[in-house]
């Protein structure tokens, strides 16, 4: 496989926004968290379903506390349970007590995303433990497109369409082949722009729900990388409450150059997701409550996601009475406050930018807003490099790169060296950069930085870079 066929693949612009959005929560929520269970039998009356003090504004203003970019709704769990008055099923919040059966959580939390500027998207689960049709083959793929129809129809702009791939039998003893392509064509036929995440073209799942990230996470894949969350038989079937700490990540090596030097296939731009949940259990439970995961454990994952070429989507379970609990929120909080330190506008506002060489005229300031010219070394340049220096000594604690992923993913490896007593001392070093890296450093004082590109696909290219 040639370099410049690893380079030729690039992003589609829902892809490009989807990476945008880096950080954005999920939120679990059903008959699910009136049970006290993490996976419902489908047999679980509506009436259960009744949570006095929900409120879907406040959800959504807790969740944009810690920084997040959207919200993706459960609207239909395993269990058949549908958070929409739905025309497809009796099986759904119309039928229970709540707000005497005249509520529409999903067009709660749509329109408090519209209201706070974050964006919104679904997970509708294609195994239904309720139906009766499940696993009948088009009878239920129609009454399966028929609620991703009204979930695409009636709120909004949707960003993204979760797919998870388990697959285990129905209330008949059947299970149903999934007609994909049939769900893909509905999918972009009403929501052209929504990424289609996990089991769709446009996002892979990394592998675990663990929070595991790989050291080197490559969006130019084999395009056999999309089929493999679609398999029926590796899906998750049963709810042993071990899965969603399990480390299952497959091949961790997806796309380097070593691993696709014999390939002679398609290659897709697939880019990977990290989802974890703040709690061991996706749904609430009680039981957990003092078992919220630390501030300082998901702002690890948030770098080694957001910051390694991947993005973070993170639970959030609201309990019975539909708040979240006082414990998570608190997390969320100082999530949000750290976070907020990485995006910082850099210190180096009246810096000089120099540069080993360059395709196209760049000035620092669009470095730093990442608007306007990318930088691009020569093709011809064995050592590129990109060089800051400033007047007083300044104190560095992180460095930010983001490639322009337009122009595909090729740098590889790189270090960093800061300028202090007269001379240029290695800093750090790192590996793939793609969408965005962030590398948090032993803190120094200086008044230059220096990037040196050792190995990379071609030209590299920076479309913004931060020193805070």
């Amino acid at each position: 496989m040639k370099l410049n066929q690893l380079t030729a693949v690039t992003p589609s612009e829902r892809q490009i926004a989807w990476q945008q959005t880096e950080f954005y929560g999920f939120i679990h929520f059903g008959i699910n968290t009136m049970t006290d269970r993490e996976w419902g039998l489908g047999n679980e009356a509506a009436s259960l379903f009744n949570p006095q003090k929900l409120d879907a504004d406040l959800w959504v203003r807790q969740l944009k506390a810690s920084q997040m970019q959207g919200v993706i709704l459960t609207c239909k769990h395993h269990d058949g349970f549908c958070l929409w008055p739905t025309q497809t099923t009796a099986y759904s919040i119309a039928s229970s007590p709540w707000k005497n059966g005249e509520g529409d959580l999903v067009k709660e939390v749509s329109l408090a995303c519209q209201k706070h500027g974050l964006k919104f998207g679904v997970y509708l689960s294609p195994w239904d433990r309720h139906e009766a049709c499940y696993g009948s083959g088009k009878a239920y793929d129609d009454f399966y497109i028929a609620q991703l129809t009204e979930l695409l129809s009636h709120y909004g702009e949707i960003f993204s369409v979760w797919l998870d791939g388990a697959n285990g039998e129905g209330p008949n003893g059947k299970k149903q082949t999934y007609d994909w392509e049939r769900y893909y064509e509905t999918i972009r036929r009403l929501q052209p722009n929504a990424a289609i995440s996990v089991c769709g073209p446009d996002v892979r799942w990394c592998g675990n729900e663990a929070g595991q990230t790989r050291d080197k996470e490559w969006s130019v894949v084999p395009i056999e990388v999309q089929d493999l969350e679609k398999i029926a038989e590796h899906s998750q079937q049963i709810d042993d409450g071990k899965f969603s700490r399990k480390v299952t990540s497959g091949d961790e090596d997806l796309g380097s150059r070593e691993v696709l030097e014999n390939y002679e296939g398609t290659l897709v731009w697939y880019p990977a997701e990290v989802n974890t949940s703040i709690r061991p259990g996706w749904f609430y439970h009680e039981a957990e409550d003092e078992q919220v995961r630390s501030v300082e454990e998901l702002y690890q994952i948030y770098l080694n996601s957001v910051g390694g070429n991947a993005t973070f989507l993170l639970n959030i379970p609201p309990n019975p009475q539909g708040e979240i609990h006082e414990n998570d929120v608190q997390v969320l909080e100082m999530l949000g406050e750290k976070i907020r330190q990485l995006q910082e506008q850099t210190i180096i506002q009246q810096g000089t930018l120099s540069y080993s060489s360059c395709l196209k005229e760049v000035r620092l300031t669009e470095l730093i807003q990442g608007e306007g010219n990318v930088w691009q070394s020569a093709i011809t340049d064995q050592k590129p490099y990109l060089q800051i220096e400033w007047e007083k000594e300044q104190t560095l604690q992180r460095i930010q790169l983001q490639e322009d992923i337009t122009q595909s993913q090729r740098i590889e490896a790189f270090s960093v060296y800061y300028y202090h007593n007269h001379q240029w001392k290695k800093w750090g070093e790192g590996g793939l950069v793609g969408y965005k890296k962030i590398l948090e450093l032993p803190t120094v004082q200086t008044k230059g930085i220096k990037i040196v590109f050792q190995t990379y696909r071609e030209f590299p290219t920076i479309k913004k870079l931060n020193l805070n």
